[in-house]
């Protein structure tokens, strides 16, 4: 197997990032391991670290445009060891994939990063500017990760015109799609307070839970958007509800309904708090109610970035990609509101925080060559 990393510079990348344990939002020497390689080809880096995650920006040229490449060096944690086929620490290949935590979210879109930039500044030169921002904070709670680097260079006035992230976005194939936004995430905790006592004695408690049933179904009914002909319609879901003592006979004091939007830019954060608001107002109980902004949509439209992103594929895949707008989020939502174009392209995704996480290995090279020729198509002189 070792004969087998060794001969291929992503693969060998891919797996030396793998066997370290880069659980989030320890980066494990990950960003260390990258930069070194970048400084070689006269990159210079900067670490922004902030709340003990670690940040890495290294850039290289000067003028416009600016591209960044994008990524993280974290990942979820493993589930069951022993559910595993082989260590998720320690790369192993089997039948031509290769397995791992992070192989494919997204350890293996890095390393193709960084080889597609050795090689497209090894041919020749180039105009513009180079960026990486890498981060070891975008499983986690992502407060100090990308959001917090973004923040840092906005106040510097830097302006980027073109961002990759690397997140894992091919669904059956590799380079099938290209995810061009996502819909925002809004999260709430609604708590109902009520009048804890015995179950028996109804005129002496207030039951929370007979509280927020009808308002809770007036949520589940409410009609948020139509969506558009780029996101389908805005989602509300209850991912948690918890109430009672245990005991069959009391009461509870108060209920918490944990519940989340994910929401198209026909919504904004702003309208939904106050339709919320106002639905649980004509209930007339009594109620806390927190919010959590996870992310605002975005969406790149047709332009550069992804005119050169669908010839990259189409040169190397033959594929003509959907532009796509599903699934979770990413550190996309924070780079994109910046001002760059922004799309997500990276190696297939059914794999990603799963038990045997895997990517194939003959992706590895051709989602490199992907990469470079993007940024060829960006920054020809």
């Amino acid at each position: 197997m070792a004969d087998d990393i060794a001969g291929s510079a992503v693969l060998a990348l891919t797996a030396a990032l793998i066997a370290r344990r880069s659980l989030t939002p320890d980066d494990a020497g990950c960003c260390a391991l990258i930069a070194a390689r970048l400084e070689v080809f006269g990159f210079t880096s900067e670490w922004i670290d902030e709340g003990g995650v670690t940040n890495l920006w290294a850039t290289r040229g000067s003028g416009a445009p600016l591209t960044i490449l994008a990524g993280h060096t974290d990942v979820v944690p493993t589930g069951p060891l022993d559910q595993w086929h082989s260590d998720p620490f320690a790369p192993e290949i089997r039948d031509g994939v290769l397995y791992g935590r992070g192989a494919a979210d997204m350890k293996s879109g890095l390393a193709a990063m960084v080889c597609a930039v050795e090689r497209l500044l090894a041919a020749g030169p180039i105009q513009g500017t180079l960026a990486f921002l890498i981060t070891s904070d975008e499983e986690g709670a992502a407060q100090h990760g990308t959001r917090h680097v973004v923040k840092v260079l906005q106040a510097r006035g830097i302006q980027p015109d073109y961002a990759i992230v690397g997140e894992a976005s091919s669904s059956h194939v590799l380079g099938d799609r290209i995810m061009v936004g996502r819909r925002g995430s809004l999260n709430g905790i609604l708590k109902v307070l009520g009048k804890q006592g015995h179950i028996a004695y109804p005129a002496k408690v207030e039951n929370p839970i007979h509280r927020l049933a009808p308002a809770l179904a007036a949520l589940v009914a409410e009609h948020w958007d139509e969506g558009n002909a780029f996101f389908p319609p805005t989602s509300f879901q209850v991912s948690n509800l918890h109430a009672g003592t245990g005991a069959n006979n009391v009461v509870p004091g108060e209920c918490e309904l944990v519940f989340n939007f994910r929401y198209c830019t026909e919504s904004t954060d702003a309208s939904l708090r106050a339709r919320v608001q106002a639905i649980l107002d004509a209930q007339e109980f009594r109620h806390e109610l927190k919010w959590q902004l996870s992310g605002e949509p975005f969406l790149t439209r047709q332009g550069a970035l992804i005119a050169a992103a669908q010839a990259a594929i189409a040169e190397e895949t033959g594929l003509a990609p959907e532009l796509f707008t599903g699934g979770g989020t990413s550190d996309a939502r924070f780079i994109s509101p910046w001002g760059a174009q922004t799309v997500e392209i990276g190696p297939v995704n059914d794999s990603i925080h799963k038990i045997n996480e895997h990517v194939w290995v003959a992706d590895l090279e051709r989602l490199s060559r992907i990469y470079q020729s993007t940024l060829r198509h960006l920054h020809t002189v």
